[in-house]
């Protein structure tokens, strides 16, 4: 999927290898029905969340800055995707590394080397993880970018603080339920929220059913 520029979920590819796994060792019987029901009801409910939350920011900001010269308005939202973003990095770390943590733990669980019992995972897991998601989000290419960020629908800077916020919230509430959701399908229902609020002609509705599928 990076090869092709399709921004994909790592959370679904991760669950639907570990249930995989799971059924080629021990059945299907091993696995809990109610996380992996939980997972696939978020597939659905994420993206359409953060269209929500996204087309809600849009709306709030435009009222807000109704009376503001659109210059002014691009230089201060240029500043204040900064803080959109971090806050967005930050929910992607706090749902995607999880999930990374949770199959290194439960793999050294198995093997014997942390004790079942253990009330967290070993420090070197979590940092190991953390890191790798860091230089994988600085390394990882332009492919998925230039699809998030010119192929959906053009977006504005108030645009792209308005989905990165209506993202981010999404996922913190997501992360506090102790749900796995795709951090691609929220900022794509995001941005799709943003842009239908703008002219909903100028979104790539196509595109963006490729992108769930």
């Amino acid at each position: 999927t990076w090869w092709y520029g399709i921004p994909s979920s790592s959370s679904h590819a991760l669950i639907g290898g570990i249930v995989g796994a799971v059924i080629a060792k021990g059945g299907g019987a091993n696995l809990v029905a109610g996380g992996i029901l939980k997972t696939v009801a978020f597939i659905f409910v994420s993206p359409f969340l953060g269209f929500v939350l996204g087309s809600l920011m849009m709306v709030l900001v435009a009222w807000i800055f109704r009376r503001t010269s659109p210059i002014r308005v691009d230089r201060w939202f240029r500043r204040l995707q900064l803080v959109s973003a971090g806050l967005y990095s930050l929910g992607h770390g706090g749902t995607d590394a999880q999930k990374t943590i949770g199959i290194i733990w439960m793999l050294l669980v198995a093997a014997g080397y942390v004790a079942v019992d253990a009330k967290a995972p070993p420090p070197w897991v979590i940092w190991a993880c953390y890191v790798a998601i860091g230089m994988g989000t600085m390394f990882g290419g332009w492919r998925s970018v230039k699809t998030m960020g010119q192929r959906l629908t053009k977006l504005k800077p108030v645009g792209g603080f308005c989905a990165e916020t209506g993202g981010a919230i999404t996922l913190f509430i997501a992360t506090g339920l102790g749900i796995p959701v795709s951090t691609t399908h929220t900022i794509t229902g995001a941005i799709l929220g943003v842009g239908s609020v703008r002219n909903a002609s100028t979104v790539r509705w196509g595109l963006a059913g490729n992108i769930v599928w």
